[in-house]
Formats: C-alpha cells, structure tokens, sequence
C-alpha cells in the first residue's frame, strides 16, 4: 500500500506487520470448566493464560524445569574449568629476550654528579 504525506509528496510505504499477537487469557470461570483442555492445550500449544485482572500462566512441568534450573556461580565454573598443573606450556622469562640493565656501567661518581644536579625544584630558589 502506498501513500503520500509531508509537503513534497514524497512516497511512504506502508507495511502490515503479521507479529503474532499475544494469546488471548482464558476467563477463570472458563479454566475452572475447561482445565484439562488448558494443561493439553499448555503441552501442545504453549503457555497458557488464566485471569484478566492478575493473569497467571500454565505450562508444562519440563518447561518449568528447563527455565528454572538452578545456575552454576561464576566462582565454580572457573574452578571446574581452570587448567590443571602441566596443561599449560609456560615460557621461560628470560629466554631470548636478555635486555641490558639501564646505568650498569655508571660509577660513584657518575651517581654524585647525578646528584648534584639542580631539579626542576631547586631552580627557582
């Protein structure tokens, strides 16, 4: 379906969403007369809803299950899937990688001169 709008007429395509629409909530008075038809009906169709002013939902007892197994915490995962000891390869530090020690070859006196060089701090005085 097409149809203009703004002041340039330009085109705007409308759409027709086919977004299932929530299934409609059995009355109390209908669950009371048609139970087995609701708990066949949650087993075949889905959750079934029951109330209009508080709704309630019947599903099946292994879908209620499924959702509401109990979670594993964070803490014991990572100890179940930690590596053991001899998994792990690990490299030695030093190995190829030997870097020279900054200021190895200075002498004391290199040091005192060092010293006695006015910082940033001793400048303004």
């Amino acid at each position: 379906m097409r149809g203009r709008c703004g002041r340039h007429g330009a085109e705007e395509r409308t759409t027709v969403s086919h977004e299932r629409k929530p299934p409609r909530a059995w009355t109390v008075a209908e669950a009371k007369a048609r139970l087995s038809e609701i708990l066949r009906r949650a087993e075949e169709d889905g959750p079934q809803r029951i109330g209009t002013r508080k709704e309630f939902v019947v599903v099946p007892a292994q879908a209620w299950d499924e959702k509401n197994e109990p979670t594993q915490s964070l803490g014991q995962w990572l100890i179940e899937n930690m590596p053991r000891f001899g998994e792990i390869d690990i490299p030695s530090r030093h190995e190829g990688r030997e870097r020279p020690v900054p200021f190895a070859d200075w002498t004391d006196e290199d040091w005192e001169a060092f010293d006695r060089q006015p910082t940033g701090r001793d400048a303004g005085e």
